[in-house]
């Protein structure tokens, strides 16, 4: 592993001049790969080329023309501890930051870092080096995690090392419960309780936390059959104990109209009696259908 003062001896050996910002945090990347042990095979424009990455020679190569194409720069290494294994490294820059991709020779995908050139360059440090960067050793922390420990497989993402995986470990579990009928299984999904019984106004239903079921006849749904409890207990069987008649305890209950307003006393929505044969009364309006012959 790279440290900041290692990247530091690399930069002051080999004497890099620099045409901007970009270019200091360019090379950085370049010394972090030298003092991890890689070796330089190409730079500059022959490590633009289509062959650069396949070629077979692993000679040594200087670091002239590694700055002379514009907002690009490109690497060859070679590992001589990884059967000298070579890596791609090419660096874009956009705007004010520098797009670092790196790719191993077999490798199907590269691995990225976007560097933040600010955080690490001071404007005209002069011809000291060091006075030329700061916060080098988070640099080459960045570089590390996300470029170097990565191509060398050292620290491969996967479910035991992610930190948040890490982070859950230690919280409470959740209590799994088997699905219910209807309700396809899948393994690692908590399911809430299913309730045994509808819910409506009149049989309140579950609470939170649970799956509503799905209403039927009796139940307080848009159906209502001839032993409905809005029929006050259902054709032919009894009212509920307690309370109003059909109207079980604990039942919700919404006031029918504005309290103490006349004409919206509870006793005249209560169920009329069975007709009567012939009719009969004040008004037509207020009584039951009328049985005579003339009746529409």
């Amino acid at each position: 592993m790279a440290s900041d003062k290692s990247v530091m001896a690399v930069i002051r050996a080999a004497r890099p001049s620099f045409r901007n910002n970009h270019d200091k945090v360019a090379f950085a990347v370049h010394a972090s790969f030298l003092a991890s042990g890689f070796v330089l095979t190409a730079t500059g424009p022959p490590a633009f080329s289509d062959t650069a990455l396949s070629s077979s020679s692993t000679d040594e190569v200087g670091i002239d023309q590694w700055n002379e194409l514009d907002d690009e720069y490109s690497f060859v290494y070679s590992n001589p501890e990884k059967e000298s294994k070579k890596v791609l490294v090419k660096c874009l820059v956009m705007n004010d930051k520098l797009i670092v991709d790196a790719l191993a020779n077999g490798d199907s995908e590269p691995v990225h870092l976007e560097i933040n050139v600010g955080d690490y360059v001071v404007e005209n440090g002069g011809s000291n080096y060091s006075a030329q960067y700061k916060s080098l050793d988070k640099l080459v922390e960045n570089l590390d995690a996300e470029i170097l420990s990565k191509l060398d497989g050292s620290r491969k993402t996967n479910f035991s090392s992610n930190p948040r995986s890490a982070e859950t470990s230690d919280r409470p579990q959740s209590v799994i419960i088997e699905p219910g009928p209807g309700v396809p299984e899948s393994s690692g999904i908590v399911y809430p309780p299913i309730h045994p019984g509808g819910g409506s106004d009149l049989f309140p239903g579950p609470g939170a936390g649970m799956y509503p079921s799905r209403g039927d006849v009796g139940s307080g749904s848009m159906l209502v059959g001839p032993h409905d409890p809005r029929w006050f207990g259902g054709v032919g069987e009894p009212g509920f104990s307690g309370g109003l008649p059909g109207v079980p305890p604990g039942a919700r209950f919404d006031p029918y109209g504005p309290p103490g307003v006349p004409g919206f006393e509870p006793n005249r929505f209560i169920r009329n009696p069975p007709r009567r044969p012939g009719g009969g009364g004040t008004h037509p309006d207020l009584e039951h259908f009328g049985g005579d012959s003339d009746f529409i």
